[in-house]
């Protein structure tokens, strides 16, 4: 009999219990390259690449660091190292970060193992410059989103950026659209959770919309990924006190 549960952590923990199948199919993941999977293109996203030549991200001072959220096998890691950041890339799978490291250009990142959110897998090595989602946010569970805000509040420098990719809901999207408590009674998440446009604005409320739009669709031979079921949005957090450093482009 356990009755262990006392603290909200405890409560955290034991939910994340009711997905235990969703988290450990990360590990085999990535075991078969070959698989049909969109994602497992050696370039980077679309909007990350737009945003940086738009100056929507504006180019890295010396020094600037990135991390990139649930990096697989480091595509977008090393584009942002190419762009001149400094960069640490996370992912709970082994098997991903080995065929990141295995890609034999990625100076400039240091790859780390491990749940970022849970485990904080990069310990103290933030304040970031930014932080980049692709696809890690919409695989959490819904009672884990205070945790990602937090984390988000607690390892973003001010006036730093925020972007992610995410399922979208609605015509042309991908992921669930079941309400919260199904996920919990179904004991899954069903692939990923997809979102409104409305939903992440209320969600990301404490930082400032650069751009949200659906992630445009790139050819097979296109340097750059693309599937439009995706959301892309970009966000800055306040600046520091005393400064009118924004991250918005004049004019927004």
């Amino acid at each position: 009999m356990d009755r262990t549960t006392r603290t909200a952590e405890d409560v955290l923990r034991l939910l994340d219990g009711l997905f235990a199948a969703d988290t450990a199919k990360w590990q085999g993941f990535y075991e078969d390259r070959d698989r049909p999977v969109p994602f497992f293109v050696d370039k980077p996203d679309e909007n990350l690449v737009d945003h940086l030549d738009r100056g929507l991200l504006p180019s890295p001072a010396p020094g600037a660091r990135a991390l990139d959220l649930g990096c697989g096998p480091g595509r977008n890691a090393r584009h942002l190292a190419a762009r001149g950041y400094e960069v640490d890339a996370v992912d709970l799978s082994a098997t991903a970060l080995e065929w990141a490291r295995e890609q034999g250009h990625d100076t400039g990142v240091r790859y780390l193992h491990g749940d970022a959110f849970t485990l904080d897998a990069i310990g103290d090595r933030g304040p970031y410059d930014l932080i980049y989602d692709s696809g890690c946010f919409h695989h959490l569970p819904p009672h884990r989103r205070p945790t990602y805000l937090a984390f988000l509040t607690r390892h973003l420098a001010p006036g730093a950026h925020f972007a992610l990719t995410c399922f979208a809901a609605g015509p042309g999207g991908m992921g669930s659209e079941l309400p919260d408590p199904a996920f919990y009674r179904d004991r899954s998440l069903h692939g990923g959770l997809a979102y409104t446009a409305e939903a992440l604005r209320a969600l990301f409320s404490d930082l400032t919309e650069i751009e949200l739009r659906r992630m445009r669709d790139e050819p097979a031979d296109s340097p750059t990924f693309g599937e439009p079921f995706l959301w892309t949005g970009l966000f800055v957090t306040p600046p520091a006190a005393g400064t009118d450093r924004t991250g918005v482009p004049p004019g927004r």
